[in-house]
C-alpha cells in the first residue's frame, strides 16, 4: 500500500474518510480515552435515549454501547417540561471519577439545566460500572444573559476548573467550579462572557470548546444554524487567550466578545462538500501527543443525516491550529 502511495503521489486517505461501523447517528459529540479504548458521547437520538455512546479501539471502527442512563433525570424533566432526550454531553477525568457535564432543553427555549453524572470507569464490563446522578450544576429562565446548555469542562494551568457554556442570547460564559465537586463554587457569582456574535439579528453561537496548548488558551465555538440536515450553515470558529477568562481574540485581533473568531472548519460555499454544516466540536490530546477535533456534519448523500467526524488537529508554524480533513 505505502508503495502505491508514493508511486502515484496519491495522499493516504484521512481519518474521517477511513470511519467506518457506528457513526450514525451523531449529534455533538465529545471524545475521552480510558485504557486502550476510546468513547464517544453524543445528544440522544432516535431510539438511542437520552445519551448516545459508543466505543472504538482505533478511532476508525466504532461500535455502540448503551447509553449511560436509561432515562431523562426526574429532576431535569420537572425542570424542564417537554424535554425529550439530553444534548451535548461533555466527558472529562477529574479526582478518580469520569465527569459527564450534560444539558436539558427545548428546542429555542431558555429554560435549560445542566446536570452531571460521575462514573468510576466508561467500561460496562468493569467492576464499578455506573453512573450517578449528582444533580443539577446550573440553570437558566428566560430572561436570564445565558442558556445553560452546551456544557465544557475545563481546567487552568493553576488548578482551578470552570465550566464554559451557553447558546445564542448574549452568547458564551465561563462558570468558576468547585474542583472538589463540579458544582459551581458561587452559585451567586456572575458568569464570565467569552464569546458573542456582532451586534445584529443573527445571534447564533454555540458549543464552547476550551483547549490548553502551547502557552495559550484556544476557545473553539460554532457559528450559524445547525440541525437543518444538508441546509446547515453551521461551521467552527476559533480564537486564543492567555488567560482562560480571556479576552479571546482571532488571528485579526477582534475579541470573539465582539462577533470574531477565525474560521477553522467549514463546508464549501459552493455546496459541492458531501458533509454539510461541520460544527460542536470536542477535542482529545492523546497520550501519544497526537490531537483530534471531534464534530458532528450533515451527510447530504444521506438525506442529511448526522455524522460522526473526526480529524487529526496539527499546529502550524504561527502557532494557530490546522485540521488533516
Amino acid at each position: 500500500m505505502l508503495a502505491a502511495v508514493l508511486c502515484t503521489g496519491a495522499a493516504p486517505p484521512s481519518l474521517n474518510q477511513r470511519l467506518s461501523g457506528d457513526i450514525v447517528p451523531a449529534h455533538d459529540p465529545v471524545l475521552i480515552r480510558e485504557g486502550d479504548a476510546y468513547y464517544a458521547y453524543s445528544t440522544g437520538q432516535r431510539d438511542r435515549l437520552p445519551i448516545l455512546a459508543r466505543t472504538s479501539r482505533d478511532l476508525v471502527t466504532w461500535r455502540a454501547l448503551p447509553g449511560p442512563i436509561p432515562a431523562i433525570p426526574a429532576w431535569a424533566l420537572a425542570a424542564v417540561p417537554g424535554a425529550k432526550d439530553i444534548w451535548a454531553p461533555d466527558i472529562s477525568y477529574a479526582n478518580g471519577r469520569y465527569r459527564l457535564y450534560y444539558s436539558v432543553s427545548t428546542f429555542g427555549k431558555q429554560r435549560s439545566v445542566i446536570g452531571l453524572l460521575t462514573s468510576p470507569t466508561l467500561d460496562p464490563a468493569k467492576p464499578g460500572y455506573g453512573w450517578r446522578d449528582e444533580g443539577l450544576v446550573i440553570a437558566s429562565k428566560p430572561g436570564d444573559d445565558y442558556n445553560a446548555i452546551d456544557p465544557n469542562f475545563v481546567r487552568d494551568r493553576e488548578g482551578g476548573a470552570w465550566l464554559a457554556l451557553g447558546s445564542y442570547w448574549t452568547g458564551l460564559k465561563l462558570a468558576r467550579l468547585d474542583p472538589a465537586t463540579g458544582k459551581l463554587a458561587d452559585p451567586a457569582a456572575p458568569l464570565t462572557p467569552i464569546a458573542r456574535r456582532a451586534l445584529g439579528p443573527n445571534t447564533a453561537i454555540e458549543a464552547a470548546f476550551i483547549i490548553d496548548h502551547g502557552g495559550w488558551y484556544w476557545l473553539i465555538a460554532s457559528f450559524d444554524r445547525c440541525c437543518q440536515g444538508a441546509k446547515s450553515d453551521y461551521h467552527l470558529v476559533i480564537g486564543r487567550s492567555r488567560a482562560i477568562t480571556g479576552p479571546y481574540v482571532d488571528r485579526a485581533g477582534t475579541p470573539m466578545r465582539d462577533g470574531g473568531g477565525t474560521v477553522l472548519l467549514q463546508a464549501d460555499a459552493a455546496g459541492k462538500d458531501r458533509f454539510r454544516g461541520p460544527g460542536h466540536a470536542g477535542f482529545l490530546h492523546d497520550r501519544d501527543g497526537r490531537d483530534y477535533l471531534i464534530y458532528h456534519a450533515y451527510d447530504r448523500d444521506r438525506r442529511g443525516v448526522p455524522t460522526l467526524r473526526l480529524a487529526r488537529m496539527r499546529w502550524a508554524r504561527d502557532g494557530w491550529p490546522v485540521l488533516d480533513n
